[in-house]
């Protein structure tokens, strides 16, 4: 199958997502859970989680750039330099992706 770029500008929204989305192969589902300087809570669901080394033990994630969204999990760690990633077992992926509605900061979705 060759797909161009002019034919994935022609999908409709939900099957250009589909397939970008599937492009890299199966991914972990993972929370990622912040506090804010104020003690506001945030969890947000991550499927970029990557092992990055063993010794010392390093872990990574992609976030989106900022623009005009705020990314409050990127906004916490820079401000407080802390974070916790879980991995999400199968039976609670309908709830894991609930943490990804666009909330205020100081609405926690860890009461999602």
């Amino acid at each position: 199958m060759h797909i161009t770029q002019k034919d994935v500008q022609a999908m409709d929204r939900i099957e250009r997502l589909n397939l970008i989305n599937s492009l890299s192969g199966i991914k972990p589902v993972n929370l990622i859970g912040s506090i804010d300087a104020d003690g506001n809570e945030n969890l947000a669901i991550f499927s970029s989680v990557v092992h990055l080394g063993s010794s010392p033990a390093l872990f990574g994630f992609i976030l989106r750039p900022r623009g005009e969204v705020r990314r409050h999990t990127h906004e916490n760690i820079l401000a407080t330099g802390e974070y916790t990633i879980n991995f999400v077992h199968t039976d609670f992926i309908q709830e894991a992706h609930f943490t990804s509605i666009k909330v205020e900061e100081h609405v926690s979705e860890f009461d999602i």
